[in-house]
């Protein structure tokens, strides 16, 4: 069974599809995977070449799959960056092509828009493509802290405040939310997992990768959505996902320092073995 992939791809370093295709491939999942964009690398380093490749083409790449026929393989739908808010259209009705063939398969939006101490880095208009038609499409929400917060109107500076917000997310329409780069308690960064059986956290230590290394949400998307699907179980799923990012991150740094005038990047290759051999677990909490 597959996964349908419908993300950004940079020719550098990693973001969306890049960062999401092997990991998924590593961890034993065919992958369909469609370019929303087409960069040289992520936008993170101010310049770029590259061009959106828009809507028309999600739709016909799409429409070539169902007419092989194997739509009914599909497990699940991942969708990330759009870089045009035309291209939701797309994945709308790719969604519910997919359904349609396989009432079973899983919808994962993970709604890229920004970050905290960066803002917003989409156009104006995605925002509400995502808060309004994509999110209440989902059956799974991956969004990072300052995406939680827009989403739900919450300003997250406890763990209370994150539980609230993500409330609200399921109200929206999501029944699986993973909440990423929860920033509540000093030098931990915490992922709180939740569904109609309960609601995890984890914590584990911030690493001093100052804001971040791009693409880091695209992966843990992807890895968090494959272990969910191996068995639905939230606790199991939440544990080997934030173990395997927690050492691909630190692999990454620990790579970054011998050279560090080299700007930041995952080293999902390098790091592999921490897909399916972390060398670290963490204690889950359940907090509901």
């Amino acid at each position: 069974m597959a996964v349908l992939s419908i993300q950004s791809h940079v020719v550098y370093g990693y973001a969306g599809n890049t960062a999401a295709v092997f990991p998924l491939q590593r961890l034993g999942r065919e992958v369909w995977a469609i370019n929303t964009v087409e960069f040289s690398n992520h936008t993170g380093y101010g310049k770029w070449k590259g061009k959106v490749l828009g809507a028309e083409l999600v739709s016909e790449l799409v429409e070539g799959l169902e007419e092989r026929g194997v739509l009914q393989n599909c497990d699940a739908v991942l969708s990330g960056y759009l870089g045009d808010a035309s291209v939701g259209k797309a994945i709308i009705e790719a969604v519910k092509k997919v359904k349609k063939e396989n009432p079973k398969a899983l919808y994962c939006c993970d709604p890229v828009m920004g970050d905290v101490g960066r803002g917003f880095y989409v156009k104006p208009d995605i925002p509400d493509m995502f808060k309004n038609e994509l999110i209440p499409l989902a059956d799974m929400a991956c969004p990072n802290q300052f995406e939680l917060e827009f989403l739900t109107g919450i300003t997250i500076e406890d763990t209370d405040d994150a539980i609230r917000a993500i409330d609200i997310l399921h109200e929206m329409g999501p029944s699986v939310v993973l909440a990423t780069s929860i920033r509540v308690t000093p030098g931990e960064i915490s992922m709180i997992a939740s569904d109609e059986r309960g609601m995890y956290k984890i914590n584990t230590p911030e690493l001093p990768i100052g804001n971040g290394i791009a693409g880091t949400g695209d992966m843990t998307a992807a890895i968090f959505l494959s272990r969910y699907l191996e068995s639905r179980y939230l606790k199991n799923a939440l544990s080997s996902c934030t173990a395997s990012v927690y050492g691909i991150l630190k692999d990454s740094f620990n790579y970054s320092q011998l050279d560090p005038s080299i700007p930041m990047e995952l080293k999902i290759i390098y790091a592999q073995r921490q897909l399916d051999d972390p060398d670290n677990f963490f204690n889950t909490i359940r907090i509901r």
